[in-house]
């Protein structure tokens, strides 16, 4: 029996499901799970969508996100739930350590696992597997799982839109990780009746007015651009989150101002924390953060778009990114071919 057949016939009746994304979700994170919770709830499952950390609020008029859990708010419905799981559903992570405690509850558990994901180096944690770290996005992996298992079945409008929110986010508004295949996927999204300009103003031009302020003072104040090695940084401390009263949400898509400069390759974006320091990196062309995150900074990610953190303080962590700039001069100072 193929992958595709196995799964199918797993599905094939209702069972208890649980779907997790990682820590700190983002658009791609959260319009995948729900889609997927749809799907299968349309299947006649009892599905569960649970993520470790809450989510930014520009997301709450997605559909049916009401119902989903949050670990680190309230674990007692997860964890009751877990107690009859059959299935578990990770999407937009390929490692358990990417859920915290949350993983944990049923790591040891004998349950099915589908992961549907698109990060370099996955953990051999799944038994139907889709990774391919060459697509935009999970829900473009998502949307392909629903084309296979059911071909002839139109995706529905609250599928499309969730699909569509997740694509749009992790492509940075359709400028990264494009190809025909995904374009011919939107253009079935679109097809069903989405409101694709009103997606793009909830998820992209929703700003409180604090954030547009912090903002102004990173670019202001805690940016530095350093020439010889065509990086750009911009850091923020802990003072600077009292200041500006930040939340979960609020210094999203800070980092990509940075590459809106001609001569700047690299950006990277630091936020303080109370107990590691958080990094962003981002970059244009060939170059890849993604090196520079795993093998520094406890991180990984894409060529063009990765993450990770230290346990230093934060004049440390800005000592060390530069100390490490010289080894990637190379690289860094290439013409961008466009």
């Amino acid at each position: 029996m193929d992958a595709i057949n196995e799964v199918s016939n797993v599905l094939s009746n209702p069972k208890n499901i649980l779907i997790t994304s990682h820590r700190n979700p983002d658009g791609d994170a959260i319009g995948s799970s729900l889609a997927m919770a749809l799907w299968l709830k349309r299947r006649g499952h009892r599905v569960m969508v649970a993520f470790p950390s809450e989510y930014p609020p520009i997301y709450n008029w997605m559909p049916a996100i009401e119902e989903v859990e949050i670990y680190d708010v309230d674990p007692e419905p997860i964890v009751s739930f877990i107690k009859h799981l059959e299935v578990s559903v990770i999407l937009d992570y390929n490692s358990l350590s990417r859920i915290d405690k949350l993983g944990a509850l049923f790591a040891e558990k004998d349950l099915y696992t589908i992961l549907i994901d698109h990060h370099l180096f996955p953990d051999p944690i799944g038994d139907y597997v889709l990774s391919d770290t060459t697509a935009s996005s999970t829900c473009e992996l998502v949307y392909q799982f629903f084309k296979s298992l059911e071909p002839d079945r139109s995706i529905d409008h609250a599928l499309a839109e969730c699909l569509y929110t997740g694509i749009l986010t992790d492509t940075g508004g359709f400028q990264y990780a494009t190809s025909p295949a995904l374009f011919r996927a939107v253009a079935e999204l679109q097809e069903i009746g989405i409101e694709t300009t009103q997606i793009h103003n909830l998820v992209f031009n929703s700003l409180e007015e604090k954030s547009l302020r912090l903002l102004g003072h990173c670019l202001s104040s805690r940016m530095e651009i350093i020439p010889e090695f065509k990086t750009g940084i911009i850091f923020l401390n802990k003072h600077d989150f009292t200041v500006f009263g930040i939340q979960r949400g609020d210094t999203e898509g800070i980092v990509n101002y940075l590459l809106k400069l001609r001569d700047v390759h690299m950006a990277i974006f630091i936020r303080q924390q109370p107990s590691i320091i958080k990094i962003s990196f981002r970059s244009k062309g060939d170059f890849s953060v993604e090196e520079i995150a795993k093998t520094y900074f406890n991180g990984g990610g894409h060529r063009n778009a990765a993450g990770g953190y230290t346990k230093m303080g934060l004049a440390d962590t800005l000592d060390l990114i530069k100390s490490i700039l010289p080894k990637y001069k190379e690289s860094l100072i290439k013409p961008i071919l466009v």
